[in-house]
């Protein structure tokens, strides 16, 4: 393509970048292609996770002529109906008590299967909130406790779930073993750097590698206060199931990396020459932002890595630490964004778009958000100052503020974070900054 990249043309391209890297991940239509073979006796589904009901909704209608039972737990204001399958909401991402009542249904599911039944395991993002058995003698207030620490601690989601696997009656492996000696196929909608299966809502049907002495070095490595309760648990010798115990069955039904190749396809489509950096960056997101920065601007000065026009892709969960004081609204995204809205300075060649296939950054009602040239200065004359913003971690309302906030609602599933920066050309060429938003 030759025309220029105006701002409602760059805003544009970025939205059906994301846009189709979400449409890959649909676990509606994904999960045709990774179902096992049917059971002799009966198929039992349990799931948690934003992406469980709608999965769930594939399978029943894919099995109808199946013995076909069970429950699963997403996200408030993500459930659809799954025919035989029941779907229950509950709270994300602290637990509250149906996050119990859903866990124990599984529990209770899995009861007195023999060797020809089948339990399917629908996990996705989320889970691990969402289906919430603690460890005796802990409370479902401890587990509360313990989720607000941990997503305060600036620990990374891969150490949460040590933590959180280690003080649960139905994590790490542990409800496989409820399940025993039916047969457990465990399908996946990743959203983990990696896509290790065993991390994602903290393994339920998975052999744990993991240990209560490593959870004890991450509780004390962020200094996470943890509850008398939760104390006790980790200082007892009941360990988790470990590799060996039982075969693990597990297969992937969209991944992070997939919905990159997808928003790399539509990105040549726009005439962007895509590059895809990876789709595990993790670290501070406000860091993330800075970097990223410097990154465009080579390519906007230098052509390096990637000649322009062109589109860095990248994929991964990043940290915000959330520090004494700040009382702000914002996500992970919105944070990188207007920290890498700060370093760009107003540059006149770049727009970036962030946000959480989900739908939902942190615990807001949008997906992320867009900036492009004009974002700072559009902010200031709206009486709002970025570097008091990001400090604050307010990121929300700037973005709210000035109209740049990218929402979606539900999608019903969750492949993590999607970021792209469009480059609309090199220094000396013709682009249109300053033209109106679409």
């Amino acid at each position: 393509m030759t025309a220029e990249w105006t701002d409602g043309r760059a805003r544009a391209a970025l939205r059906r970048i994301f846009d189709a890297a979400v449409a890959s991940a649909d676990p509606r239509r994904s999960i045709m292609r990774v179902l096992p073979d049917r059971p002799k006796g009966r198929c039992i589904v349990v799931g948690a996770g934003k992406a469980s009901a709608a999965m769930a909704a594939g399978l029943d209608a894919a099995w109808p002529d199946v013995a076909l039972s069970g429950v699963v737990v997403t996200r408030d204001g993500h459930a659809v109906p799954a025919g035989r399958i029941d779907v229950l909401e509950a709270s994300h991402p602290v637990p509250d008590a149906r996050s119990e009542v859903a866990a124990q249904r599984m529990l209770q599911a899995v009861q007195g299967l023999t060797a020809d039944d089948l339990v399917i395991a629908l996990m996705s993002g989320g889970g691990s909130s969402l289906m919430v058995a603690p460890a005796p003698p802990m409370t479902l207030a401890d587990k509360q406790a313990v989720n607000r620490a941990l997503l305060a601690s600036g620990a990374t989601i891969a150490e949460m779930n040590v933590v959180r696997k280690h003080l649960s009656a139905i994590k790490g492996g542990r409800l496989a073993r409820a399940a025993r000696p039916a047969r457990v196929v465990t399908l996946v909608i990743s959203d983990i750097p990696g896509d290790d299966p065993a991390a994602i809502a903290s393994g339920p049907t998975l052999p744990d590698s993991s240990s209560l002495a490593e959870a004890r070095a991450v509780a004390a490595r962020h200094a996470i206060a943890l509850p008398a309760a939760a104390q006790t648990v980790l200082a007892s010798a009941d360990e988790t199931p470990k590799p060996g115990e039982f075969e693990a069955d597990v297969r992937l039904v969209a991944t992070p990396q997939l919905a990159l190749e997808a928003a790399a396809k539509v990105a040549r489509e726009e005439g962007l020459t895509p590059l895809i950096l990876g789709d595990a960056l993790e670290g501070e997101a406000r860091e993330l932002g800075t970097v990223m920065a410097g990154i465009a601007r080579s390519v906007a000065a230098h052509g390096h890595p990637v000649a322009p026009p062109a589109v860095l892709l990248s994929g991964g969960e990043t940290t915000v630490t959330i520090g004494r004081g700040a009382a702000g609204r914002g996500g992970r995204n919105t944070e990188f964004l207007l920290a890498l809205a700060v370093a760009l300075s107003g540059h006149a060649a770049i727009w970036a778009l962030a946000g959480d296939s989900d739908g939902i950054d942190g615990t807001e009602d949008a997906a992320g958000a867009v900036i492009g040239p004009d974002t700072l200065s559009r902010a200031r004359d709206c009486g709002m100052d970025a570097l008091a913003c990001i400090a604050a971690h307010d990121s929300y309302s700037l973005f709210a503020r000035v109209g740049d906030l990218l929402v979606t609602g539900p999608t019903l599933t969750n492949v993590n974070d999607i970021r792209a920066i469009l480059i609309g050309g090199r220094k000396g060429q013709h682009i249109h900054a300053s033209s109106s938003s679409s």
